[in-house]
């Protein structure tokens, strides 16, 4: 007779119950408290005042803290026993034990052990950190009780439920079903949970020794392989802030240091050194602990960047300086170098990845996300276990794991599970297996581990090693790579919304961004030339500032309000520090008693373009003398200057009035429905969109229907509302009022300026539409007051192009993308992120779309759409309430892309020349020159080893492999070639003061200027 299905029922039911029987209460344990919204430490808490607490009452409000102590001692009959305490408190906490971080209660580890080997007798003193939450419902507190663990009782249930989820998962036809099966039945006849203490130890023990012979049964020589990591993922921030984030670090590694002192095997990786950072500041006695399991191999710093970053939205140099500030943490607190890339929670990875991560040292790179995608069930990302091949050719051994639900459970079903359900069934013996509670952090309880010293080789089970996850690379390269391999980004075809969701902290950190480059630029040659110290310590203190607000839940906006808040206010100080350092570094450079006005490039091509004269100068004159026009509004003067590459310029200052304009010939004009410049003419609509532009040159018409078209939609996803956007959003569209207040605000010779004040639903916009003489650049100064919920705002432009991809700029250059939904992958990227530009081109012309801040960009057919805003209500409910100011721009050319200006254009639009009254003594500085326009020096920085040198950054930015040489303007002794971490790889010969430099399509080098 088959009996599975009448022990099924009985086994389930144990199963459930069996906290019933492993715990057994000896004492009810009360506590006294007080309530603070303070940050103490365990030694603050004894000169505060404690109140008695009993189970019912409800306890402190939003962003609070209780602080709970209690004791007690050991009592009769619990000699040589296991005690714990069975807490609950209503929300998480942290647990001390005599003063010692001892473990901690969240969703998975409900338990602290108070002592493994109890004494009669011995009193324990117990506190706890408990956080009341912020849902606006105030915590309940429970009953505690002190516990003899009933340790026989716990190993049987282990064995037990590991046997039935192997027979669950076994061909029911099998001798080893069949054995099984009759094992569980025996066990049942027997099993006698009414008994007590020494006869309930000799019942359970009998029923262990009879499932013992099972559970040695060994695999066969193709049983797979799983590497196994213990970890816990933990959001720096999302539903909760920063604050709360710096308690969950010590639970989450005091309960795993619980567990490595009672299993010596267990190993763990923790990613992330802000996180160490964390407990080395506050939690001393705790991070002591750590360092010495990291020095026994225990504990396994690994991941590469100092926080887990997202790869869409931060700029390259800030992703190179994620793995320099991480990678050097590790190194010198722990001796370790990291080897993989660890983004287990990121939204999509950026194509150029690869070969930021080969030239920081990184190797291997590990990923958990791509499987979690919604909606794109046809077309499942095919691989685990690849070569990724970046833009420009780089290649990393990359490994995808199944996501998993939280929490992670090691058991036999999830560990066939993890096999079974490869995307990747030919060519792979080995898996690498994540387990451990995650996203608050928490990581593996002793389930996890008891299961495992089952596990090891259990017939029926793949096999299982824990280790580190290096481990795992490093034996897949003895085996074999792989044939699979995946070229371009990892496109992740869910959470496109984040490109946009918040779009204050985006505009704030693309600033922010600029100003690091800037002024690393200007601080460099003010040390150079004019010997200003650098603050070293203190740039290391502001990157790593920026660097955590690249968390991948905060500048993608995926956080609750207050993450949101104090990121803003955060980045906004930064932002202004920063900016503040550029200017000094500036004036250093600029003698202010000397009159004129000196303007500064910090680009790497010669400039021509508006600037803004400094206050209280009102002409210039060129190098021969002669007045530069001027033209004023607002009380500004604008002047048309050049300026050298990565340099300054000294113009003469004349007067001090505002001089007659005297102009040959205007070729810029202006009317309420008409700009035009020597290049262009452009026909606005009485709503403001652009109805005709006409390149003068060609007489070709660019717009195919109305361009710079507002447009709102109902943005109401299924889930996930700061994450998505519904694939569907189409068909969900606002109506809005046609009229426009119109005026004309500038009209040559320099600029011209019509200014379109409009009502959108609930919200406005005013927008300035701008065209300079000499340019082929329209801008769009834009102006937002927003007032909308669960909707979004785009704008579009039609053109008369044809072409099958679009091109979007990233990190070090850019990736085509489909226009179109042929097939399931394509239609999945209806929104993709963008940096500074996003392009349609034909063999010998184009269009483009710049902008100073917006990432979320959608191109089908010949319509470039750009997403400008939303407004999702959760998890922030008031997400991007408020004023916005942003500016984008368009762009047409006859010609190949390559030829083109498009990329510098963007730049000059996001790094503006600044002015400066004063002359310098240099009156023309060119730092760096560059004798190829398609290589960009992105960075230009001081050595972060203090010696002086100059470190220049550079990559081919439009797709081509191409020689080009780089001239210094400061003298230096050697020229190297670094790695991206400025470890230098070799020396560059130097032929009349030139390095020729050959690079490969989007190549990156990094360049070492050694100071003589």
């Amino acid at each position: 007779m088959n009996t599975r299905k009448e022990i099924q029922y009985q086994i389930e039911k144990l199963l459930r119950v069996k906290r019933d029987f492993i715990y057994k209460k000896l004492s009810i344990v009360e506590f006294t408290h007080f309530v603070t919204g303070e940050r103490l430490s365990y030694s603050d808490i004894s000169s505060q005042s404690f109140e008695p607490i009993n189970a019912g009452d409800r306890w402190g409000s939003s962003w609070m803290y209780a602080w709970l102590r209690s004791s007690f001692v050991a009592p009769v009959g619990t000699e040589g026993k296991r005690l714990v305490v069975l807490a609950d408190f209503g929300s998480e906490a942290t647990l001390y034990v005599n003063g010692i971080v001892s473990g901690a209660l969240d969703l998975q580890h409900h338990d602290v052990t108070i002592t493994r080997l109890a004494r009669e007798g011995e009193r324990f003193e117990l506190a706890a950190e408990a956080y009341a939450g912020h849902s606006g419902h105030q915590p309940v507190f429970g009953e505690s009780y002190l516990c003899r663990f009933e340790e026989e009782v716990y190993q049987f249930f282990i064995d037990l439920e590991c046997l039935w989820q192997v027979l669950q998962n076994t061909d029911a036809n099998s001798l080893r079903a069949a054995e099984i099966n009759r094992c569980l039945t025996d066990v049942i006849a027997v099993l006698d949970l009414g008994l007590r203490d020494l006869e309930l130890m000799e019942n359970v023990n009998g029923c262990r020794k009879r499932m013992e012979p099972l559970l040695a049964c060994v695999n066969g020589s193709t049983s797979p392989l799983l590497y196994l990591m213990g970890q816990s993922h933990l959001d720096i921030a999302w539903l909760w802030p920063i604050e709360e984030t710096k308690r969950k670090i010590a639970r989450t590694m005091s309960n795993q240091l619980a567990l490595m002192d009672e299993y010596p095997e267990y190993t763990y990786t923790q990613s992330q050194p802000y996180l160490f950072r964390i407990v080395k500041e506050l939690y001393p006695e705790l991070y002591s602990r750590i360092k010495q399991r990291v020095a026994e191999g225990r504990i396994i710093p690994e991941g590469g960047m100092w926080v887990e970053s997202d790869t869409n939205l931060a700029g390259g140099e800030s992703l190179i300086r994620q793995f320099l500030h991480g990678k050097r943490f590790f190194m010198e607190e722990f001796g370790k170098d990291n080897e993989m890339l660890w983004l287990p929670d990121v939204f999509g990875y950026s194509g150029n990845m690869p070969q930021i991560m080969k030239g920081c040292g990184i190797n291997y790179f590990a990923s958990v996300k791509m499987f979690q995608t919604y909606e794109n069930a046809v077309d499942p990302f095919p691989y685990n276990t690849f070569i990724w091949e970046g833009i420009d050719g780089s290649e990393i051994l990359t490994h995808l794991l199944d996501y998993g639900d939280y929490p992670i459970r090691v058991n036999p079903s999830f560990l066939i599970g993890q096999w079974n359900d490869r995307v990747q069934k030919d060519g792979i013996a080995t898996r690498l297996v994540q387990y451990g509670h995650g996203d608050g952090g928490g990581g593996a309880n002793r389930d996890d581990l008891e299961f495992l010293r089952r596990l090891d080789n259990l017939e029926g089970v793949p096999r299982t090693r824990q280790s580190s996850p290096i481990d795992y690379f490093e034996d897949q390269q003895a085996r074999g790579i792989p044939d699979a391999r995946y070229v371009g980004e990892l496109y992740y075809p869910a959470h496109r919304g984040t490109y946009t969701t918040q779009a204050k902290l985006k505009r704030l950190n693309r600033k922010t961004e600029i100003g690091f480059r800037e002024y690393e630029l200007w601080a460099a040659a003010a040390q150079r030339l004019r010997t200003k110290p650098y603050p070293y310590e203190k740039m290391d203190g502001l990157w790593k500032q920026l660097l955590l607000h690249h968390f991948h839940d905060i500048l993608p906006g995926t956080s609750i309000h207050r993450v949101h808040e104090e990121a803003q206010a955060e980045l906004l100080k930064l932002h202004e520090t920063i900016c503040e350092m550029a200017d000094e570094a500036k004036a250093t450079l600029v003698e202010s008693d000397r009159e004129g006005v000196t303007v500064f490039n910090p680009l790497s091509w010669n400039r021509t373009e508006l600037v803004a004269l400094p206050a209280g100068v009102a002409a210039v004159a060129d190098r021969s003398g002669q007045p530069v026009p001027v033209q004023w509004q607002d009380g500004v003067g604008y002047a048309r200057l050049e300026t050298p590459s990565l340099g300054w310029a000294a113009y003469a200052a004349i007067g001090n009035s505002q001089p007659e304009l005297v102009v040959s010939q205007s070729t810029v004009s202006a009317t309420a429905s008409r700009l035009e410049n020597e290049f262009m003419t452009i026909a606005i609509n009485g709503t403001g969109e652009i109805t005709s532009i006409v390149d003068k040159q060609t007489g070709v018409e660019w717009a195919a229907g109305s361009c710079n078209t507002l447009a709102m939609y109902r943005d109401q996803p299924s889930a996930f509302d700061a994450w998505e956007i519904d694939r569907r959003y189409q068909a969900s569209k606002v109506e809005l009022e046609e009229q426009a207040e119109i005026t004309v605000t500038a009209s040559g010779p320099l600029f011209a300026n019509v200014r379109v004040r409009r009502k959108l639903n609930r919200s406005t916009v005013v927008q300035d539409i701008r065209i300079e003489a000499g340019s082929r650049r329209v801008e769009f100064r834009t102006k937002v007051e927003w007032q909308e919920k669960n909707k979004m705002l785009r704008v579009d432009f039609p053109v008369r192009l044809h072409a099958n991809e679009s091109m979007q700029e990233i990190q070090f250059g850019y990736v085509r993308r489909p226009n179109h939904a042929s097939r399931p992958h394509d239609a999945d990227r209806f929104e993709v992120s963008q940096h500074k530009w996003t392009a349609l081109a034909e063999t010998g012309r184009g269009f483009a779309l710049l902008n100073d801040c917006k990432y979320g960009i959608a191109v089908k057919g010949n319509t470039l759409s750009m997403t400008l805003l939303r407004s999702p209500s959760y998890p922030d409910e008031t997400s991007d309430q408020g004023t916005h100011e942003f500016t984008y721009a368009f762009l047409f050319w006859e010609g190949a892309f390559r030829e083109s200006r498009v990329i510098q254009e963007a730049y000059e639009l996001n790094y503006p020349v600044s002015s400066f009254s004063g002359a310098s003594s240099d009156e023309r500085q060119s730092l760096l020159r560059i004798d190829q326009p398609g290589v960009l020096a992105e960075t230009v920085k001081l050595a972060e080893d203090g010696s002086g040198d100059w470190i220049v950054r550079l990559y081919e930015s439009t797709g081509s492999t191409v020689s080009c040489g780089i001239c210094a303007g400061l003298s230096y002794s050697a020229a190297f070639e670094t790695d991206m971490l400025e470890v230098n790889q070799a020396e560059l010969p130097v032929a009349d003061e030139l390095i020729n430099l050959h690079f490969r399509p989007f190549e990156v080098k990094t360049i070492r200027l050694a100071q003589k």
